[in-house]
This record gives C-alpha cells, structure tokens and sequence, in this order.
C-alpha cells in the first residue's frame, strides 16, 4: 500500500480484515421513519454533493491504519467502520448493475478489485459476523438474514437495506458515476509492524467517524503499557488482553442495546475498588497505571472488564430474562445503580432465586427514587451492604434488609423513600415513562387476581409500543356531554394526570380513541384487565360518568396495589 492512494489501489490485490479484538460495525441507518441524520446516510449525502459539485477532484475518505501480516493481509487498526461502510455500498451498486446488464469488463475488473477475485474476498468483518457479511452483503445469497444475534449484524443488514433501497430507483448513469467516485476517491494509509506502534498511532489520531470510545482508549493504553513493561512476558500479555477484548466486543454486539460500553466500564470500576461512587474511570486507570509496575493491574482490571461483560451478557440473556423479576428490572430502566450489584452477583455464583430477589428488591427501592425525585444519595445508603457482597461471602440477604427497612423507616438519613413518601409521590402526577412501567406492574397484579387461575403474567414486550392514555382527555372534547364531568381547575390540575386517569395501552389503540367521548372509549377498554376494571367501575356509560369519584377510587386501589408491591 502507498501512504497516499486511492481507495481502489488500497484494496487492490489485497486482503483487509477487522481483527476479532476491535470493534465490530457500529454504524446506524435510518430507520423506523426516524429523521435523525445518521453515519451512513450521511456517507451517501456527502458522496452524492461531492459528485454533483466538484465532479472534476477526488473524494477524500480520510486515513486508514493498518497493521501488516503475512502474505498481502492488513488487518485495519483505524477506520473499519469507513471501510465496512465502502465495501457494502459498493456491493449494493454492483449488485444493482447486474440487474440491469452485466458487467462491463472494466467493471468485473473494478469487482474483483474491490469486492471480490474468484474465492478471495478483498475485505472481511470481525469472525462472529463474518459469514452473515459474505451471504448478506458480498453474495448477497440471502434475501431474508434470519435470526440476527448481534446488535453488529442487525446494523450490517440495515446499511445493506438502506443502500440497496436508496438506490433502486437510481439511473445506470447515476450507478456508474457513483462507482467511479468510490473506487477514485483518495486515501491516506499508514501501515505499521508491530502492536506498538499501531496503538501509538491510535492513541493520538483523530479521525473522521465514530470518537473512539473511553473503552477502546483503556484497551489501547493497556496494550502499549504491556510493549514497554511487559518485558519478557509481553508476548503473551498482548494476546491475553486481545483474547478478553475479543470476548468484549462478541458481549457488547448482544447487549449494547440495552446498556453502553462506556457505562460498563465504570460498573466494572465500581465492582473492582468495590466502591459504588467510583466514577471518571480514565482518569482512575491513569492513576493505577503510572506506577513502576503496572502489569498486576492491567492483567486485573482487563479480566474483571471481560467478566463484567459476560456477566451482562448472562442478565440481558433469555433465560434470564425469563424472569419476572428480571424482566420488570430491565422494563424499568434507568438502573444503573443495579448493575455493579448484578455483576457481582453473576461474578461471585449467587443462586438464582437470590439474583431473583435481588432485582426485585433494587427495583422496588429504584422505582421509590424515580416516583418521589429526591436528591438524595442512593448509592450512599447502599454502600456498605455493597460492599458486604464479595466473593467469600455470596449472601444477598443484608441488601434485602437494608431496602425493606427503607421502606418502612422514619430516621431522616433514610426516610427519603419510605412509604409516607412514596404514596405521597404516587398521589401527584406521573411522567408518562414511569406511569408507564406502574400500570405495567398494575395490570399483572390484575392478572394474578383472576378468579380461574393459569393465567400467565403479561411482559411488557408482549404490547406493541406501550403508551399512557389519560382516560379524561387532557384537552376537553367539544361535543357534549362527553361523560367526564366537570373540567374545574382541580381536575385539570391535579386528578387529570393522576395514575387514577392513566390506562395502558397500545401506541395504535391510544391513536384510534384519541379525543373520544367516554361512551366512545368504554366501548373499546376490552383488551387489557384495566381497562376492563375500568368498563365495569362504570356499568353503563350512557347514565354514569367518568368523574372525580372513580379517578380517585382507582387512584386508591393502584396506590394500595404499589405500596404493598414496591
């Protein structure tokens, strides 16, 4: 490879692939109708402007890292997600091509140049999506991808999608132009020998794309700290933290919907000085790295780091999720102060019942925090059964205590989430998110108390898109009687955004009954058990109404519901 080249010279005769210990693909496509501008149709706007605007100069396409093996093989250090993104437009456009003529033999050069050379592919993914990327993108064999079990192969498939949709309506004069655009844009290159100099290179590049993320930033100090430190035990040091940023990344592609990377690095700061205000995780590994020897802790913190993510993996995983308990934990969200207890629980073998026991019990006392706003520290009232947690010693049940006795209890230092508090909160107005999760919880209390028994609890991924309706409209319908009563300044203030007024339900039922008269609603709560509670709190909607009366004596049952449950 030449320092400046083209992006065609750079694949050339070549083999690029992303090593299993970097970062898989982390770019984001529209989707779902969202306008929100992301990477890759951001890639496509800027190639198209270039195109049209400036069609006599180059497109430049930045710096590329590589480090260099054998036999023609580059494995890219920095700008996989460029690369990634280059090979499946591309394909997309080749792809397009054939469907309206075959390929030119310029243009079957061009492909095996830039795509693929009989079986040799000029560019490959990490290996846990690797196959997906040849079916998907490269062959392109498979029309449906099937099951999708990293967060990383869901992205490829919707760049694929996006591009592959984007251009369908697109002239052949468009397709080739485009093409010739990729494969002439220019490109810097630097290519390095050893992992020394490729972390040196990362470390203080700053490149187009994603920021480096405080994850990646601890893995390459890492690696550099073990080249000048590791003395005659470098070699295998360095493929130690490779092994366990492999296993990191294959952890994060599963779970980084649910939780970000850079979140379970502090978790894992947390849990390993077992201190749960342990924050500014950069700043505390510099520290612990500028000492005469810091081999000890890089090996220790770089297998609590990997542990921490298996740890998560096992949470967020299906057979966890399974459970109640854990189910309502993550439905809540929010739940960070959650995670340094699950990962030492998952790290030191605590049994499952007790795992069970203590989502539920960190959810009921997170719930309090959310519903009533204090400022007051949490963390700090949990830190010493936090710390009580170790490895020789698995027992949960202190931290079952210390929540119970917050509930109840009236010293100042802890009274913050009893149950005065709490139904005092509860009896003001709720956001939409957390009213959301307390009716959730509401409707499978509903459920368990149905007079045949069997019934299985409801999860709140069995709703499509789960919204709050307010039962008396926030805005008072024109056409009356409306069956609601009085809009007075007590209704629209207090009881209109009470959890007596709030009902679960569907995204499409809350937009089908919008603004409706109560008959017109009554008619339509059949779904869920709450909504039925309400149809017979109010027999016949023609003679009886909607009124301060029945919001307050829902109201009341739900409160009495949350305060026993939470």
């Amino acid at each position: 490879m030449e320092a400046s080249t083209s992006i065609r010279d750079m694949m050339a005769g070549n083999r690029i692939a992303v090593p299993d210990y970097q970062r898989a693909y982390s770019w984001e496509t529209p989707g779902d109708g969202s306008e929100r501008s992301t990477h890759t149709d951001v890639y496509i706007s800027d190639l198209e402007r270039h195109a049209e605007n400036c069609p006599d100069s180059p497109y430049y396409f930045g710096h590329f890292l590589f480090e260099s093996k054998e036999n023609r093989t580059f494995y890219v250090i920095d700008g996989q997600q460029r690369l990634t993104t280059i090979v499946i437009f591309l394909s997309a456009i080749f792809a397009r091509i054939r469907m309206l003529r075959p390929l030119s033999e310029q243009e079957e050069v061009l492909y095996e140049d830039l795509i693929r050379r009989r079986s040799e592919n000029r560019f490959s993914t990490v290996e846990y999506d690797k196959q997906l990327f040849i079916d998907y993108v490269i062959e392109r064999a498979k029309t449906d991808p099937g099951i999708l079990d990293t967060v990383s192969k869901r992205r490829i498939v919707r760049a694929s999608d996006f591009f592959t949709k984007h251009i369908t309506e697109k002239s052949e004069t468009y397709l080739t132009r485009m093409l010739a655009v990729v494969a002439g844009s220019t490109c810097t290159t630097h290519i390095v020998r050893t992992d020394s100099d490729a972390i040196q290179m990362f470390i203080f590049q700053n490149n187009r794309g994603k920021r480096p993320s405080n994850l990646e930033i601890v893995k390459a100090q890492f690696m550099y700290q073990v080249h000048l430190h590791g003395d005659d035990a470098r070699d295998p040091l360095i493929e130690e933290i490779k092994s366990r940023f492999e296993q990191i990344y294959k952890s994060i592609s599963s779970i980084e919907d649910w939780v970000d990377e850079d979140a379970v690095l502090i978790y894992t700061l947390r849990v390993f000085y077992n201190d749960l205000n342990a924050g500014n995780p950069l700043d505390r590994i510099d520290k612990s790295l500028s000492g005469d020897d810091p081999i000890p802790f890089i090996k220790g913190f770089s297998f609590a780091l990997s542990q921490s993510f298996e740890c998560l993996s096992r949470f967020f995983g299906p057979t966890e999720q399974a459970n109640p308990e854990m189910h309502s934990l993550v439905t809540l969200g929010g739940i960070a102060l959650a995670f340094p207890f699950l990962i030492k629980a998952y790290a030191y073998g605590v049994e499952t019942d007790d795992r069970r026991n203590l989502c539920s019990a960190l959810e009921k006392v997170l719930i309090r925090d959310r519903v009533i706003g204090t400022r007051a520290d949490l963390g700090s009232r949990l830190q010493d059964v936090f710390r009580a947690l170790t490895k020789e010693n698995k027992e949960i049940s202190p931290i079952l205590a210390r929540v119970e006795w917050m509930l109840t209890c009236t010293d100042w230092w802890w009274s913050y989430w009893n149950n005065e508090s709490f139904e005092q909160a509860l009896r003001g107005p709720e956001s939409s998110r957390m009213a959301r999760h307390l009716l959730w919880k509401y409707e499978n209390h509903l459920l368990r108390n149905r007079s045949k028994a069997g019934y299985n609890l409801m999860r709140m991924d069995q709703i499509e898109s789960p919204e709050v309706e307010h039962i008396a409209p926030q805005t008072e319908p024109a056409l009356k009687p409306h069956g609601y009563g009085e809009y007075d300044e007590e209704f629209k203030g207090r009881l209109m955004n009470s959890l007596g007024n709030l009902l679960l339900l569907s995204k499409s039922h809350n937009c089908s009954i919008g603004n409706h008269p109560f008959p017109v609603k009554h008619r339509d709560y059949t779904y869920l058990e709450q909504q039925r509670e309400v149809q017979s709190m109010v027999p016949n909607p023609e003679c009886g109404i909607w009124n301060r009366n029945m919001i307050e004596s829902r109201e009341d049952k739900i409160v009495r519901f949350l305060l026993a449950e939470c």
